[in-house]
């Protein structure tokens, strides 16, 4: 059920209510008590939808994010150490191989 903002005609109070979208706008002012009270345009608020139905990753924590980021730059950096150490001891295994053919 939306929130919808209120203003009155007559006072210029200004008031929210929990209604249904099927509910008719409110007429009656709470604070002077005039039927002047107006529902108001309002600019909307964004829909949260949380539950088993929806990703969870949607709508993360800003720390959240920042450990992700953090886990993907390690995670890479290991792989290129990995890469290499792996071109180094290729090349050593090259070079091994090269001095046994020419004997």
């Amino acid at each position: 059920m939306p929130t919808y903002e209120y203003k009155c005609g007559h006072c210029n109070h200004l008031t929210e209510a929990f209604q249904s979208i099927t509910a008719s706008p409110k007429k009656k002012c709470p604070e002077c008590g005039k039927m002047k009270l107006q529902r108001l345009i309002g600019i909307g608020a964004g829909i949260i939808f949380k539950g088993s139905g929806f990703y969870e990753t949607d709508y993360r924590s800003d720390s959240y994010k920042k450990a992700v980021e953090s886990d993907k730059k390690s995670t890479s950096d290991t792989k290129t150490d990995h890469k290499k150490d792996t071109k180094k001891t290729d090349s050593k295994a090259d070079t091994k191989a090269g001095e046994n053919k020419k004997s």
